[in-house]
């Protein structure tokens, strides 16, 4: 669906066709589900998570002005619902000094990233993953599992895009110390 299908659809909505709003749950309900579960851990809270994200998209639709696409504007939506959510719990994430980042290169890093064939170094990464806080499991997931660009991601995280390119390569990086202690 492009944009202007979906600003078309929006004008529609607003204008009271409110069923067409099942559109963009169909297309977007997996997407974002499988964005909050990274962020948090419990499944039932992701599934309750994802639905007041579309809930407050829909309240707030009158306000999308159509200066990104409604993906970024749903994905923002739901990266600050869960982003709330973790805030009322205690998240304990390990710390990793930037030292050990800085002893990974860049070939190291394309090695042990390179083989997605190896189900033992997937299972290492799923762990690693894991240990990630907030923000990084965003990224990662953002970028790789919703192959989402560099822009997009700015877009949904109110960042630029020279900060997200830096916080994917320290994150790559810290996934690999994790993979690897």
């Amino acid at each position: 669906m492009e944009n202007l299908d979906e600003l078309s659809y929006i004008k529609r909505i607003l204008e009271g066709d409110t069923n067409l709003f099942s559109v963009f749950l169909e297309r977007y309900s997996r997407s974002i589900h499988s964005l909050i579960v990274r962020i948090i851990p419990s499944n039932e809270d992701a599934e309750e998570l994802t639905q007041d994200t579309f809930l407050k998209a829909f309240r707030k639709l009158d306000t999308f002005k159509g200066e990104c696409s409604f993906s970024t504007w749903l994905f923002r939506i739901a990266y600050n619902t869960a982003i709330s959510a973790t805030r009322k719990k205690k998240y304990i994430f390990p710390v990793i000094d930037d030292s050990m980042l800085e002893n990974v290169s860049d070939e190291t890093m394309d090695l042990v990233f390179g083989d997605d064939e190896d189900e033992n170094r997937l299972q290492l990464l799923e762990e690693a993953i894991a240990k990630l806080n907030v923000e990084e499991k965003t990224l990662i997931t953002l970028y790789y599992s919703e192959n989402k660009s560099i822009a997009e991601i700015a877009g949904m995280m109110e960042l630029t895009t020279d900060n997200v390119k830096v916080k994917l390569f320290r994150v790559r990086k810290k996934l690999y110390v994790l993979m690897n202690k």
